[in-house]
């Protein structure tokens, strides 16, 4: 049986969508998957109340998780903390609830693409230092001669719209192409709200892209809330299928 995930996006504890948590928290529990992956905005404010709220679901759901940063889960009424410890509040989180994932088909490469303050407006936009990408990187040369698929886990979408030619994710380009040089399969993403799953080329480089919805009261493009099941086997094989939060049971595309 192939390494099944459940890839999970922009939570917003604060403004979550109860339902769509009720309906992941279910199917967790009816499917045993053998992770949650959670690529950031678990929080709406960073408020110490929204983590707990995150810590209480994610502890309930009985699997591993991963979790990765996202814009959102910075101190936002706390400027001094902010700036001088901006992922205290995230990283005991982390700590609380993500216990480790190894599998024998897909490995992980976690990416942060999250910043404190940024020289442009809005800072909710997606930033790959040097100092974050050359970290991926190392996680990907110690990979060398791995069997397994590589996925690396963001916040951000590492390249913009397709046929548009700016891209909000600064260093983004450059990031894409030299992971996926270094091997890596595909990388997940959330931020947009919008589920996607596109074969992409940067750089000279192909990589998949993909990416999924809310589970928070923050729609948009008409976008229902969602969430993507990844099933993945060796040598960059992976399926994904997006299952949208309705009335009833969810649906699967």
């Amino acid at each position: 049986m192939p390494t099944r995930l459940f890839h999970i996006s922009d939570v917003h504890f604060g403004v979550e969508d109860r339902a769509a948590l009720d309906a992941v928290a279910g199917a967790v529990a009816a499917e045993r998957p053998d992770a949650v992956v959670c690529t950031g905005d678990l929080t709406q404010r960073a408020k110490h109340s929204e983590y707990a709220a995150a810590r209480e679901w994610f502890a309930a759901l009985g699997v591993p998780v991963v979790l990765e940063p996202g814009n959102h889960d910075m101190p936002y009424y706390n400027p001094w903390e902010r700036f001088t410890d901006p992922f205290r509040r995230y990283e005991r989180l982390r700590a609380a609830v993500s216990g480790g994932f190894e599998s024998p088909d897909v490995v992980l490469v976690p990416l942060r693409t999250t910043v404190r303050a940024q020289t442009r407006f809005p800072w909710s936009d997606g930033v790959v230092k040097p100092t974050a990408l050359n970290a991926a990187l190392a996680l990907m040369e110690a990979l060398k001669g791995d069997p397994r698929t590589i996925i690396v886990i963001a916040h951000h979408p590492l390249l913009g719209d397709e046929g548009k030619p700016h891209n909000p994710t600064i260093g983004g380009d450059t990031a894409f192409a030299r992971l996926a040089a270094a091997g890596a399969h595909a990388v997940i993403s959330g931020h947009v709200h919008v589920p996607f799953d596109q074969q992409r080329a940067c750089g000279g480089q192909a990589m998949r892209m993909i990416g999924t919805g809310t589970l928070s009261t923050r729609l948009r493009h008409d976008a229902p809330a969602s969430w993507r099941v990844i099933d993945c086997a060796p040598g960059g094989a992976i399926e994904t299928h997006l299952r949208l939060v309705g009335a009833g049971a969810p649906s699967v595309i």
